[in-house]
């Protein structure tokens, strides 16, 4: 039998994906899975064995990018598709590709489109509730016969991911003795969900000053000068960033999975974090919670409460005085206490004494 996964679009939505994944792999283990996604995601699951073949679904148009989908499912003739996703468009092209079974969410008006209709959870107004994704993604697996996936996130660094990481602790000189700390200004849904460049800089003085540590800023190829701001706004030595390297989701991976911490916005390296164990602080702005929870015990949540959100917008919506104050007013001595708090359970640390603490400029 040949299934077809529709992975979701989004790096951190495919890595709440992953418990669904094993579960699908482990249950169809004689029969080919096939992953339909889009190109950036693919190497998220790179080094994993959760599928045989990938289908890479390249936008050119509506239309165009439905009828080359269709044509290469059913090149594949494809026994059982599972729609991760909720669009419309992956409705039609299932359908059109000939997929013989199609199992997805009943929503956005594509339920003619599917044999197997799931209903989507409502609240008692009728309305979508913020709830964990990957809840949802579990659902979908349970209903084609696999046991309940439970929620461990998994993924897997490649050699040369791990080879390109090795290249850059060494051309950081990072000591394997001082806590390497990881920070993630970065956000691909929108301006809204960033955390001022001058708070990561306040942040990272202080776990150089106050922690003796080494910090590192990951980036993607269009968050370079982000990550050189942050670097420049620090000045220690102590401070670097990935945007002097060619950057990658794998080396990103390889990053996080041998550092002792990983401060991030509520973007997909954030879950890179549960994945490999280690500890985590996200700080959220304008998304709720919920519709990204994965129970990790070594997370911790930081946002504030109030009367404009979680507004759920790309771009802040207000002016003036109140602009962007979910992120403005989550300051960096709440998120080095958060730190500080994940850190201590798994390492010696060892606070510097007033005197040898640099001043902060």
């Amino acid at each position: 039998m040949k299934l077809a996964v529709f992975l979701p679009n989004w790096i951190g939505d495919v890595v709440m994906a992953t418990p669904a994944l094993h579960a699908l792999r482990n249950h169809f283990a004689q029969d080919t899975i096939i992953g339909v996604m889009r190109p950036y995601v693919a190497e998220v699951l790179s080094g994993t064995a959760f599928l045989d073949e990938t289908i890479l679904s390249k936008t050119k148009g509506l239309t165009r990018g439905i009828a080359g989908l269709s044509r290469q499912l059913r090149r594949q003739t494809i026994d059982l598709a599972l729609l991760f996703t909720n669009s419309w468009r992956t409705g039609l092209a299932s359908w059109l590709g000939g997929c013989k079974r199609r199992v997805g969410y009943a929503r956005d008006g594509r339920s003619w489109m599917l044999t197997d209709r799931i209903k989507p959870l409502l609240g008692k107004d009728g309305n979508y509730h913020p709830s964990p994704v990957l809840e949802a993604y579990n659902r979908l697996a349970e209903h084609v016969g696999t046991p309940p996936p439970g929620y461990r996130l998994r993924l897997t660094v490649t050699a040369a991911d791990d080879h390109q990481a090795d290249a850059v602790w060494n051309k950081f000189d990072m000591n394997i003795h001082r806590p390497v700390v990881l920070l993630n200004p970065g956000a691909a849904f929108g301006a809204a969900k960033h955390w001022p460049g001058h708070h990561f800089a306040r942040l990272a003085r202080m776990m150089v000053d106050r922690l003796d540590a080494q910090v590192l800023v990951l980036c993607g190829p269009s968050e370079r000068d982000l990550a050189q701001l942050i670097v420049q706004l620090t000045d220690r030595s102590e401070v670097h960033c990935l945007a002097e390297v060619k950057p990658s989701l794998g080396l990103t991976k390889a990053c996080v999975n041998r550092a002792d911490l990983l401060i991030t916005t509520d973007s997909g390296p954030r879950h890179f974090a549960a994945a490999f164990g280690r500890p985590v602080v996200t700080l959220f702005g304008p998304t709720h919670q919920a519709w990204s929870d994965t129970y990790y015990a070594r997370e911790i949540c930081l946002q504030r409460e109030l009367d404009c959100g979680p507004c759920q917008q790309r771009v802040c919506p207000l002016k003036g005085e109140q602009h962007h104050r979910c992120m403005e007013e989550l300051l960096p001595e709440e998120v080095f206490a958060a730190a500080m708090k994940l850190l201590s359970g798994t390492l010696p640390l060892r606070l510097l004494p007033e005197p040898e603490r640099r001043r902060a400029s």
